[in-house]
């Protein structure tokens, strides 16, 4: 029984390393494909770490490009708890930013009221676009991973409208070019820079408190619990007098609303206006689908998603360098972020799939009591 636990313990900490091992395995892949197109990998790979790190202005862009994708990655945490997937983190993003752009546009108030409410604003919209197929799935049946990629186009097309007309900036209405952009906020609504003057901001410590928030929230409150028990056993779950489907809505409620406030954080933060160029990425950068690999690589924890977010905005902000510095085709920097995600998501299946053989193995270890034990005991 001794050893069994031992073994136990080891898979476990084995698990723990399988994101790692995984992002390890995608850039040696990455290292022979280099080599093949004649290109050094160290000289590269080089190139990509002091792009992410090699000086302070690098080391701000890695933080600044982490920020939203900590928060997506905590929202999706949340979900995956609850077994629900939630592949529209790009729209709830959208719908955040464009809810909080458009009250920061509309009113004429004191930074320090505007920015609270511009924040809670966006947090709200961002919900209420994951609340949608959250309420689908839950009273309808329809397929999370359906409801939430349909919703992102929805959220798309209606930025594009309203970037392109009741939002656009009246001056680029009145040219020629006609951006698709709104006017710029008023500055007293910026976010503060923590590090002048570079682009840090105080996003990065409103995402750092949620983590801790969501950590307790998820572990230390009923509300948690509940969302927990739904995901390990709806069935039980409902059997102990838990609303399931209440807590798949509140999951993905809650998913979709730190999504939405990484968009208001997004413009507040940095662009202090909204501008597309016709695509999600346009505006998000492809943080909704990123932050989704973020939280598996950070083993689906809130704590874990910090470290994972950090790591994930060095590889964008270093493959960009690596693109400039080494002359790497950007097709290859497509290709290393994609065997990344791929490799993650892999490890992470594959962590699930040894969690259910170790459960399995502790049921059949579990020792039966003999005839003779259960005489004795009756006796």
């Amino acid at each position: 029984m001794k050893d069994h636990l031992t073994k136990i313990i080891l898979s476990k900490r084995l698990d723990g390393f399988l994101p790692m091992l995984a992002a390890v395995a995608a850039f040696v892949i990455g290292a022979i494909i280099l080599l093949v197109m004649g290109t050094n990998p160290l000289v590269a790979y080089r190139a990509m770490f002091n792009g992410a790190f090699g000086n302070q202005n690098a080391l701000v862009e890695t933080i600044v490009k982490a920020v939203p994708l900590l928060l997506i990655g905590l929202g999706i945490c949340i979900a995956f708890r609850a077994k629900v997937i939630n592949i529209g983190a790009e729209g709830q993003m959208i719908v955040g930013a464009l809810m909080a752009t458009a009250f920061g546009l509309a009113v004429e108030w004191p930074g320090w009221l505007v920015l609270p409410m511009a924040m809670f604003i966006g947090f709200l919209g961002g919900a209420l676009w994951g609340a949608i197929p959250g309420a689908l799935k839950a009273y309808f049946h329809v397929n999370e991973i359906l409801s939430t990629v349909m919703m992102n186009a929805i959220a798309v097309q209606l930025m594009n409208y309203l970037l392109g007309g009741p939002m656009m900036d009246p001056a680029q209405a009145a040219s020629l070019g006609k951006l698709p952009e709104t006017a710029r906020l008023n500055s007293a609504y910026h976010l503060a820079r923590l590090m002048p003057p570079t682009r840090l901001h105080a996003g990065l410590l409103i995402a750092l408190a949620l983590a801790f928030l969501v950590y307790l929230m998820l572990f230390h409150t009923t509300l948690g619990y509940r969302i927990r028990a739904v995901g390990f056993n709806p069935s039980a779950s409902r059997y102990g007098g838990i609303r399931v489907r209440r807590q798949v809505v509140i999951a993905l409620f809650l998913s979709g609303a730190l999504a939405g406030l990484a968009g208001a954080i997004q413009v507040y933060g940095l662009n202090y206006r909204m501008i597309t160029d016709g695509s999600a990425t346009g505006f998000t950068g492809s943080a909704g689908y990123n932050g989704i690999v973020t939280a598996l690589f950070g083993g689906l924890h809130p704590l874990g998603v910090i470290p994972a977010s950090f790591f994930f905005g060095a590889l964008l902000v270093g493959a960009n360098s690596m693109q400039r510095m080494a002359q790497v085709p950007s097709a290859f920097v497509t290709a290393l972020n994609g065997m990344v995600v791929i490799f993650v998501v892999s490890a992470a299946i594959w962590r699930e799939m040894r969690e259910r053989k170790r459960r399995l193995a502790a049921v059949v270890a579990v020792p039966t009591p003999s005839p003779s034990m259960q005489e004795t005991g009756n006796a």
